[in-house]
């Protein structure tokens, strides 16, 4: 991020309705205006945190994150840039149960209307053109998906530091610092499932997602570090599992392991394996890729991967 442009995050939320397509715009009460919910980034918050922040305040609608569909860029009255990162978000029916919202002095009213509908009802030309990369997707066949999220550990005490067996090793205090950071930016891409190597540096690395979301650690050697050094490992099996599951899920592993784990994505889904899979995969400690996957049809290839770095 630079200092001088402002950042803002949003989405394009849908649902269906008799099986149609139906987008969400939101009219705004200052601006008399209608344009699609996002909002600027608040103090360490990651831009997909502020989506699924944004959203909520917006629409009253807690939804979890789909795919990036794209950036806008313009320049506001006092001439600074604005950057704006839009993933698409699908309102479930217990989300739309559980709303919020009322109109209030920012938010006149929400609308649901057809994709057509939208494209020439929104305000700004920006917005329409985000609505027109969404409807790219859904045109080739991609609407609902689920994430595979693959998480290197936080920092751990370094090896040749560590007088026991390196499957102790545990995280320093920066790694537990980063382990807590992380909970908000997995839990907007709507991770419930929590797989990890059952070393204590990626055990240590999840528990506090495990505590936010009351859920339980499957913990594995399959993708420990140590199965993988000595050809024990079975990383295809914890892939195929999980992508024949098409539940959203976060597999936390090592450094060395991890360009395994995602060419098994690959092979899983029949997707070409190329050089983006290196880039997803040189992760930071505390690191993580989103994959995403068709949820309809798995086997139809990676749909995207974005990759977040950790918080500072």
């Amino acid at each position: 991020m630079t200092e001088t442009a402002v950042y803002a995050a949003g989405g394009v939320v849908w649902r269906q309705v008799e099986g149609k397509l139906k987008v969400l715009v939101i009219h705004r009460t200052a601006y008399a205006d209608v344009t699609l919910p996002k909002g600027k980034v608040d103090p360490g918050e990651t831009l997909a945190e502020t989506a699924v922040r944004e959203i909520l305040e917006e629409t009253g609608i807690r939804v979890a994150l789909g795919i990036p569909i794209g950036v806008s860029r313009y320049r506001m009255p006092n001439k600074r840039q604005k950057i704006v990162h839009y993933w698409a978000a699908e309102a479930t029916e217990r989300a739309l149960r559980t709303s919020s919202f009322v109109p209030n002095k920012e938010i006149a009213a929400l609308e649901w209307v057809s994709p057509r509908r939208a494209l020439g009802y929104l305000s700004y030309p920006v917005d329409v053109e985000i609505l027109e990369q969404f409807l790219s997707f859904v045109d080739d066949g991609i609407l609902e998906t689920f994430p595979l999220v693959v998480l290197r550990h936080a920092k751990a005490a370094p090896h040749e530091e560590w007088r026991g067996a390196d499957a102790t090793r545990p995280l320093t205090p920066r790694g537990i610092r980063q382990a807590a950071a992380i909970v908000g930016p997995l839990r907007a891409f709507g991770v419930r499932r929590i797989i990890s190597s059952d070393a204590v540096r990626c055990l240590a690395t999840v528990a506090p997602l495990s505590r936010a979301l009351s859920r339980p650690v499957s913990s594995t050697r399959l993708i420990a570090q140590d199965a993988w050094d000595d050809g024990s490992s079975d990383i295809r099996a914890v892939v195929g599992k999980r992508v024949r599951s098409g539940k959203p899920a976060v597999l936390c592993s090592h450094g060395p392991v991890i360009p395994g784990i995602l060419s098994e994505i690959a092979l899983a889904t029949g997707t070409l394996r190329g050089s983006y899979l290196g880039s997803a995969s040189a992760l930071e400690p505390a690191a993580f890729s989103v994959v995403h996957l068709s949820a309809t049809n798995p086997g139809s290839g990676i749909v995207s991967i974005e990759t977040h770095d950790p918080k500072p």
